[in-house]
């Protein structure tokens, strides 16, 4: 049985990457406002996010929070979001992009 360090690291190396600089640009935007700590444009935006699709690594509930990626034309908040991880919402130790409301996910690299 592996330590839960090296699980999530497993887990980690498993998941696909998306450069930063290839997200769409409203992502990018969504981005700087998180390490900025905002503002965001959304009352659910910083939210926590449940993982309940368990497609991220496992971690503690509150670890992961959710944020918004705005989508042209949409009507409501979309489908695109950021997940971002870690125990200080604007210093993420690793956030993530999903563009189909949580059916996967990629993990953002700069």
């Amino acid at each position: 049985m592996l330590p839960n360090g090296a699980a999530q690291a497993r887990e980690s190396v498993a998941m696909p990457v998306v450069r930063l600089a290839e997200l769409p640009p409203e992502a990018v935007k969504t981005h700087g406002l998180i390490l900025s700590g905002g503002p965001f444009a959304y009352d659910k935006d910083g939210s926590v996010f449940g993982n309940r699709e368990r497609l991220l690594p496992r971690e503690k509930r509150g670890f992961y929070r959710e944020y918004t990626v705005e989508t042209p034309g949409a009507r409501n908040r979309g489908a695109r979001r950021i997940i971002c991880g870690g125990k200080r919402p604007a210093a993420p130790e690793a956030c993530y992009y999903t563009a189909d409301h949580y059916a996967s996910f990629r993990r953002i690299v700069e």
